[in-house]
């Protein structure tokens, strides 16, 4: 009777041992599968924010642009696609000029004032070489521009620059936060101004042809930068 008892208890802890064994190893497995899920998901979702976050260098030019060709009203509604509504924006001009505006509607009155002050009839700005490091739901992202901004027909304004954002996700959607352009250079390129003595020049001279051709005039300008009334 002893000897039964004992074994009883025996094969009692046995299957508890087991018991306590299997709930560790579910739980273990468990685990591994919510833990590989997550890795899966955040694996699968990165490249889809990056895309996202990319868009918002083409939501913005797309903006620019319908401002650049006089439509002020269309710009300001598809900043507001790309920016929070605190957003704070600043640009930085080859000179030291700088201009800073908080919220997009604003922003955009500057960029239509500068457009206006310089007399661009139309605009078209490149961006490239888009680097983007994301973070959980901050983000940051650089960019090259590459603006051409039309005076006339012979005549056309260039900038070149980096834009820096720091940019957010918000209610599922990413927007820039704070975007800083710096402006290497802002250029006037005007074409040739041609004559009769110069071409007759360039008929009878080869040399002078292949110089002369090629030439064309580059100059500094310095934009016409609305400022603030303090």
């Amino acid at each position: 009777m002893e000897k039964r008892r004992e074994n009883g208890q025996i094969v009692s802890k046995a299957i508890s041992f087991l018991l306590k064994n299997i709930a560790l190893m579910v739980v273990a497995v468990s685990l591994v599968l919510f833990i590989g899920g997550r890795f899966e998901l955040a694996s699968a979702t990165q490249p889809n924010a990056e895309f996202e976050i990319q868009q918002l260098a083409s939501c913005y030019s797309l903006g620019t642009d319908a401002i650049g060709r006089g439509n002020l009203l269309e710009g300001k509604n598809i900043y507001r696609k790309c920016f929070t509504q605190d957003a704070v924006l600043t640009a930085i001009f080859p000179d030291g000029a700088s201009e800073t505006r908080y919220g997009t509607d604003s922003w955009a009155d500057f960029v239509s004032s500068v457009f206006q002050g310089n007399g661009y009839t139309a605009t078209q700005h490149l961006m490239g070489t888009i680097n983007i490091s994301v973070q959980g739901n901050d983000a940051t992202m650089t960019s090259y521009l590459h603006a051409t901004h039309k005076r006339s027909e012979t005549s056309i304004d260039v900038a070149n620059g980096t834009y820096e954002d720091e940019v957010v996700k918000k209610n599922g959607k990413w927007q820039i936060r704070n975007r800083t352009l710096k402006l290497i250079d802002f250029l006037n390129l005007s074409s040739p101004t041609t004559n009769s003595s110069s071409t007759n020049a360039r008929t009878t001279n080869s040399l002078t042809t292949n110089s002369e051709s090629t030439d064309s005039e580059s100059t500094f300008v310095r934009p016409n930068i609305p400022r603030l009334k303090h």
